[in-house]
């Protein structure tokens, strides 16, 4: 689909829609000590590199009408993103093999290598972009940058990035890539809204709007954009549905073992609901503990249940299906009553059905979330 701009010109395709100006690397404003690491362990038939986990990623695209300060919203967010880092330094960090006695293991590990920042102009306005996003969803594309990690050297590979795009006349977006193995830190542990409550205390402080110190408007020709070799990006496979679920124990003692038959039964619903087939194995992704994340490839022929069964974890559990907005993205404002006016989730590059199991925001221990990933058409 062609897509018009303001002055009546078209773009065959929509990556023309947008110009990055600028890449940069934020890393932590102090060095992190003591280091932190992030142990992934992975069932024996090798499921995280087979099934893409490695390079799936979790994406958010926030969308902000106009602010006094549109122009030098990437240099703040230099320093904002510099100084929450501090408190979350696992996400600007990266993955390092590791070997035990018995195999190789994969750890994220706070080496303080930083987040890819990326800044970009679209030549529409944000109210005609949103307008063309309810017709065709590939624009929202390239919004959020993603470059899904080396297999054989994911050490030189960023697990998170954020991209700014500002609109013409006027609002910005932002939007983040995180690495699967991250995503609970990203939007249960709050990292968004600590991030965004630091960026409008360091506004609030410096009184008058003054330009930043890493602010650098004319770094490029208004008329040029970087070479493509220097921000070529991994685009999301389409088709893909997702489904939220919210779960509530009844029991006593809500162990892994039984987290993991609930989400056979949500894989079941979300099969359903989209008329797919997760195939005979998909990839279970589960925290276990702030030092080990969990991949598994849980088959389910040997785990599918009777009927019986199903219905006596369904009574023992409530599943209730819910959405991302659970997740309180739109509570998330970089300026003072400046939340958003749409926002948008989804995983890409997760090339098989996929299960991801976070803690439930604003709830105890017996609850957790459960978003089911099918595969893409």
């Amino acid at each position: 689909m062609d897509v018009h701009d303001n002055n009546g010109g078209t773009h065959p395709h929509h990556e023309s829609l947008l110009q990055v100006v600028s890449v940069m690397s934020v890393t932590p404003l102090k060095v992190t000590e003591p280091r932190l690491a992030l142990q992934v362990v992975t069932d024996n038939d090798g499921a995280m590199e087979r099934r893409g986990i490695i390079g799936g990623c979790y994406q958010i695209v926030l969308y902000y009408n106009h602010c006094s300060d549109d122009w030098n919203l990437a240099g703040w967010i230099v320093e904002s993103l510099a100084k929450a880092l501090v408190d979350y330094p696992l996400l600007a960090g990266r993955l390092k093999r590791t070997k035990d006695d018995h195999n190789t293991c994969l750890q994220i590990v706070s080496n303080d290598a930083g987040i890819r920042l990326l800044e970009a102009r679209c030549c529409l306005t944000l109210p005609r972009f949103l307008d063309e996003l309810i017709r065709n969803k590939n624009h929202e594309e390239q919004l959020v940058f993603w470059n899904k990690i080396d297999h054989q050297n994911p050490e030189f590979s960023p697990l998170v990035y954020v991209q700014v795009t500002n609109f013409e006349c006027g609002g910005y977006s932002i939007g983040i890539s995180c690495s699967l193995l991250l995503a609970e830190v990203l939007v249960v542990e709050n990292f968004l809204k600590k991030w965004a409550k630091i960026h409008n205390e360091m506004l609030l402080k410096n009184g008058e709007i003054k330009k930043p110190i890493f602010y650098q408007p004319y770094q490029s020709k208004l008329d040029e954009a970087l070479p493509s070799d220097v921000i070529s990006r991994t685009l999301s496979k389409k088709g893909a549905e997702s489904m939220v679920f919210k779960i509530n124990s009844k029991e006593a003692s809500f162990n892994k073992e039984r987290l993991r038959e609930i989400a056979m039964i949500c894989v079941e619903e979300v099969e359903h609901k989209f008329n797919t087939k997760m195939g005979s194995k998909f990839s279970f992704l589960v925290k276990e503990s702030s030092k080990v994340t969990r991949v598994q490839s849980p088959s389910k022929s040997k785990r599918k249940h009777s009927s019986m069964q199903g219905l006596a974890l369904k009574n023992n559990f409530q599943m209730t299906p819910t959405t991302w907005n659970e997740f309180g993205l739109y509570e998330v404002a970089f300026s003072k009553g400046n939340t958003a006016v749409y926002v948008s989730c989804w995983v890409a590059s997760v090339p098989d059905g996929h299960v991801l199991a976070v803690p439930y925001p604003k709830e105890n221990a017996s609850a957790s979330a459960l978003i089911v990933v099918s595969p893409p058409c």
